[in-house]
Formats: C-alpha cells, structure tokens, sequence
C-alpha cells in the first residue's frame, strides 16, 4: 500500500514537471504580451536607467529580428554598427547633438543604422521607378521597427534619433560610400514611463474606396 502511494505522488510531481503541467509554466504563459501590448508599450524613452549592460547575444537576438522585415526583392541592404564599449559609446553619443546626447546619456548600446545603396529600388543597375534609393531608406525602416519592436518585447526600450554626424559616424565605425547613413538608435532600460502620445483619428489617415 505505502509503495502504491510512493508511486501515485511521484507522478503527480512527474506530471507537474510536464510543459504546460506547472505553476510555473503557468505564469510564465500569463506574462506573454500579445502583438498589440509590444506595440501599446513602446516609447521614444529619453531618460535611461544608470549602470546598465546588455550582451553581445541579446543584440544579435534583436538583429536577427530586423532580418525578418521585408526588403525589396529580399535585397536585405540594412547594415548596423553596434557600440558597446563604453569609449565608443560615448563617442557616438558626442555625434547626436546635446540634447540626444542627455536624452541617452545612460543608454548602455548605441547603434547606427544604414542601408547599401543602389540596390533596393533598382533592377540591373537602373531605378526601377522615382523613388530610387528611397526604397532603401523605407527597408531600413522596416528592419528598425522590427528591431525596436523585439527590444521592447525582450524588456529594452529604444530611441531613433535622425539628429546625426554622418561624416562623424562614418570614421568610427569605418562606413563605406557605398552605404547611407540613416538613424541612430539607442538602446537601454527606461528609467521612467513617459506618457503615450495621443494618435491622429484613423479616419484623418485612411480613405477607403
């Protein structure tokens, strides 16, 4: 009888260890936001927590989410050059203007964002329409907004800032020619929660026909 009763207890404590089975399990699955709660909880953050560090690996994690954005024919021309130590942090953040530079001045990574030119929009080498390199800055906004959208998810939060030395950047982190710079983005933990912005009415953006 006892062993009987050794047995059933052990599978219970079996099946509670099971995935979806736990207490655990369970909060972690309550903490999961949907889509539209990443999307309600991102902000411009201007005001980042002091003595912060982020990993190499959790930046790569956030990078491989920007490759999932859509490109023009899947041409992928976003570059990022990613700084995390702390001289070349600073240096970036001296390439900003003053008031970006106090607005991330405890941001632990700073990230400069550009896009290959004469690639996306073009087709053997001609514009394939108007807009030209234009395509390539709309694909290197597509990645951005994946990235900042994963950071959020991940607990980060971010400011893209297009207040920016370029000729600057560009010696630090040896960009070529061949690629325009874009934003600048910093990465960190807010230390406050600001407001969310009121949105313009959907029907002052859209007209349906």
């Amino acid at each position: 009888m006892i062993k009987r009763i050794t047995l059933i207890a052990a599978a219970a404590v079996a099946l509670m260890l099971l995935p979806g089975c736990g207490g655990s399990d369970k909060q972690e699955a309550a903490s999961v936001q949907s889509f539209d709660e990443i999307v309600a909880a991102r902000r411009s953050i201007r005001d980042y927590k002091e003595g912060t560090t982020i990993t190499t690996a959790q930046v790569r994690d956030l990078i491989a989410t920007a490759l999932e954005a859509p490109s023009w024919a899947n041409s992928q021309t976003t570059r990022y050059y990613v700084a995390m130590d702390p001289e070349k942090v600073a240096a970036v953040k001296e390439l900003v203007g003053a008031g970006n530079a106090r607005n991330t001045a405890n941001a632990p990574v700073m990230i400069v964002s550009t896009f290959v030119k004469d690639q996306s929009g073009f087709g053997r080498g001609n514009q394939a329409n108007e807009i030209g390199n234009g395509w390539g800055a709309y694909d290197n906004g597509l990645s951005n907004a994946f990235f900042i959208l994963k950071a959020r998810e991940q607990g980060f939060d971010t400011l893209i800032m297009g207040m920016r030395d370029s000729d600057g950047l560009r010696k630090i982190f040896n960009i070529p020619d061949t690629e325009e710079v874009m934003a600048v983005i910093s990465l960190g933990y807010r230390a406050s929660d600001p407001n969310r912005p009121a949105r313009k009415p959907i029907d002052d953006i859209v007209k349906f026909f």
